[in-house]
């Protein structure tokens, strides 16, 4: 199947008002140019050197997303063009992306990542720590990030009921936060599910999906 051919078939299986995010991370240009041609605008990368490395390559109407992980001292390589920032997952990040959308007359938006899987190797906060930052006078002063939205990974398992719980968790918490808006706090997105639970995810509120194997095969981590 070419990645064209199963862009396509995942973008006729869900539902209008779902964004797809074409995760390209490890994926080479020539991969991510074939889904491009078939329409696709939106990438997820989970490095930030490789994000800014395609970013030169590619077209400037590509929106980039950062998905994975992300260290402090690198957001500034990115801050002069990424679209959303999935994974903030405390507020000395927040400060930082802030600090550097300023340096570039931007506002960046980012998610904040929920911890909703059992597993220690995935980040994330919790509600609390979420209402907690929201409510203090330092995040009000941030005039260069704004909160979209919740993201988060479920536990890597077969268990369909213990994912649907995982998922219907951060869209409960996403529910109890909507009505918290501030000028750099707005929340509509919620960013979950990737190739292996992407409808399930969608069925329990999802209206943003990260998908990568599903479009692109399989990964090469060797390379």
């Amino acid at each position: 199947m070419s990645i064209s051919t199963n862009l396509n078939s995942i973008l006729s299986q869900i539902p209008e008002d779902v964004t797809l995010v074409a995760v390209s991370k490890t994926k080479p240009i020539e991969a991510i140019l074939e889904a491009y041609s078939a329409g696709q605008r939106i990438f997820g990368e989970n490095k930030i050197q490789e994000m800014v490395d395609k970013h030169q390559q590619l077209p400037e109407d590509i929106k980039w997303h950062m998905i994975g992980n992300v260290q402090r001292n690198k957001v500034k390589y990115m801050a002069s063009f990424v679209n959303l920032i999935h994974g903030v997952d405390n507020f000395k990040l927040l400060k930082e992306i802030n600090k550097q959308a300023e340096k570039h007359n931007r506002i960046i938006d980012c998610l904040f990542q929920l911890k909703i899987a059992e597993e220690d190797t995935k980040f994330g906060m919790t509600n609390q720590e979420i209402v907690a930052i929201i409510n203090t006078a330092e995040f009000s002063e941030l005039k260069n990030i704004k909160i979209v939205g919740l993201m988060g990974m479920a536990t890597f398992t077969d268990n369909q009921d213990q994912i649907k719980q995982e998922f219907s968790h951060l869209k409960s918490t996403f529910d109890n936060l909507k009505p918290i808006q501030f000028k750099n706090c707005n929340l509509k997105t919620v960013s979950m599910g990737m190739s292996g639970d992407y409808k399930l995810a969608i069925e329990c509120g999802s209206t943003m999906i990260r998908v990568g194997s599903s479009i692109f095969g399989k990964r090469n981590y060797t390379n």
